[in-house]
């Protein structure tokens, strides 16, 4: 049987046990996250949100930095302005160009920088930074952004750790994106704005078509008055002789 001293000790353990658990638990719990509003399709665009939760009591969040994936780079960048902060977007150049919508891209964003300019992210609070990002690739499930955090109190936080293949979260993991399926929607958007320009383009040949028609009649009503008009004169000529 367990005396009262085993049981205060067991008790003692089980305590420690469980605040080692919560302290391991507490960063994977807090960490920079990214989730799109919406759906991430492949192939298309979307608009993604970069949480950043401070998990410190006693210091703020000033400085955010989120590394973009350089195995699928990204063109199209453009943030959300977000008051109290200021925005840098860095590009760099492409060892392969990319080929988008007819035009070849030779650069792609690397990093995007948010720093705190009149604002910061204070213990117990949150920060969302928008972005509308594309095209996405389709060739990839999930793409993988590397985040840096820094404090007021000059302390560094490297959210870099890439998703480990057993699937469980590593202690500083990089936020992911999941990226869904191709829907009919993208493609389709893309297929009815083709079938537009091609209306418009038919539209405007048989506008000119028309046109072209009306002017050539014209001109011959306007040859066949002046025939009538000159037999006319003759005539009353040959009369008038």
């Amino acid at each position: 049987m367990f005396s009262a001293k085993n049981v205060t000790r067991v008790s003692v353990a089980g305590g420690i046990a469980a605040t080692a658990l919560l302290l391991l638990a507490g960063p994977a719990a807090a960490h920079v996250s990214v989730q799109p509003q919406g759906e991430a399709a492949k192939g298309g665009y979307a608009t993604i949100n970069f949480k950043v939760p401070n998990e410190r009591d006693d210091a703020s969040t000033t400085k955010v930095e989120v590394n973009f994936p350089d195995d699928h780079p990204l063109a199209s960048v453009l943030p959300q302005p977000v008051p109290g902060w200021k925005i840098d977007v860095a590009r760099t150049k492409l060892a392969k160009p990319l080929e988008m919508h007819g035009n070849t891209i030779t650069e792609a964003v690397s990093k995007v920088t948010w720093t705190a300019d009149g604002s910061k992210i204070g213990p117990g609070q949150f920060q969302q930074f928008p972005l509308s990002v594309g095209q996405l690739p389709e060739d990839a499930d999930q793409l993988v952004f590397k985040a840096i955090q820094t404090y007021d109190n000059k302390e560094i936080v490297r959210w870099i750790e890439e998703p480990k293949e057993d699937g469980t979260e590593p202690l500083s993991p990089a936020p992911v994106l999941k990226l869904t399926a191709a829907t009919g929607d993208e493609h389709g958007a893309s297929a009815g704005k083709d079938k537009a320009a091609a209306d418009a383009k038919a539209e405007t040949a048989a506008a000119d078509t028309s046109d072209t028609t009306a002017r050539a009649l014209g001109l011959i009503g306007i040859l066949v008055g002046i025939a009538g008009v000159t037999f006319a004169v003759l005539a009353g000529r040959r009369r008038t002789a």
